[in-house]
């Protein structure tokens, strides 16, 4: 039995060896990344609901044409656009001056760095429901603050005026961690020396951080803003939490009104589409971003 075994081991060469370890893998990776992404991308093309019983109809470009010609998705898209551009400009600046805090030496200094980035290790959903209690108008701690210094109450996720900006502080409060992580990983990496041979030469602060501390930072603060730029167009859960969209349609960003048209509507095939849309969004804005870090890093 042993010689059988030793034959067969004899037989097997390594290049064997290396696709039958292989191929288990690539097989789970074709089933559930490529098959959905081909299939998905199929069913943009097509006339389809995944509730009923038929099969898809093919249809060219109809959905994409429905959907650019549709000035309520134009719509969608500003207000993700909007949610986008706020989070992520606050989280940039406020995430960068709290990592220049934090990048000093004093006391409970660890303390306060652990306490920033505890946002982060919440679930969405329990942070969702942590703000929409929070910003209740009738109950809420925020109205009950303003209401003691005099302020109205304010209707944060039921009005048209405020329901987006609720969104776009709760996103705030949970992903400027990010960019305070970063950032401190960045202003770690600039070597002392510089800043020692600044002090000789009698530089101002302005300078040390317009010609030190920015250039160092610049790749880390791009590949921050490249994540959280991609990571807000696909926001989807704080909206399903603490406004479901609403009122009306104020705060249905483009992943809402996906999920809503794949999943209320049962129009699977003009979802497909809208999302094989906001891929491509994606995609060029990440080039965008990707060939400036280039840039950057030649300079």
């Amino acid at each position: 039995m042993s010689s059988l075994k030793t034959s067969w081991a004899n037989r097997v060469s390594d290049r064997s060896l290396l696709y039958i370890f292989l191929l288990p893998t690539f097989g789970f990776l074709l089933f559930l990344v490529v098959f959905p992404l081909a299939w998905s991308l199929y069913l943009s093309f097509t006339t389809y609901s995944a509730n009923i019983d038929q099969p898809p109809i093919f249809v060219g470009l109809s959905n994409y044409t429905a959907i650019f010609r549709d000035p309520e998705i134009w719509y969608r898209f500003v207000v993700t656009g909007q949610f986008v551009v706020l989070t992520v400009i606050i989280q940039f600046f406020l995430g960068f001056l709290i990592a220049m805090l934090l990048n000093r030496k004093f006391y409970g200094r660890g303390l306060l760095t652990t306490l920033f980035i505890l946002p982060m290790m919440f679930s969405p959903v329990v942070i969702g429901k942590f703000f929409r209690f929070m910003m209740d108008t009738n109950w809420g701690v925020i109205n009950y603050l303003l209401v003691g210094v005099g302020f109205p109450r304010i209707a944060w996720t039921a009005s048209f005026e405020y329901a987006l900006y609720s969104l776009v502080i709760a996103d705030v409060w949970v992903w400027t961690p990010f960019m305070v992580l970063l950032s401190l990983a960045g202003l770690s990496s600039v070597p002392r020396y510089l800043y020692e041979a600044a002090d000789v030469d009698r530089a101002s602060g302005w300078f040390k951080f317009r010609y030190i501390t920015l250039p160092y930072l610049a790749p880390i603060l791009t590949l921050a803003v490249l994540f959280r730029t991609m990571d807000a167009f696909r926001f989807f859960d704080l909206v399903y939490v603490m406004t479901g969209g609403g009122p009306g349609f104020s705060t249905q960003t483009i992943p809402y009104y996906i999920y809503m048209l794949a999943f209320s509507f049962w129009r699977t095939g003009k979802s497909s589409a809208l999302a094989y849309i906001l891929l491509i969004i994606i995609i060029a804005l990440s080039n965008i971003y990707i060939n400036y870090l280039n840039r950057v890093r030649r300079a």
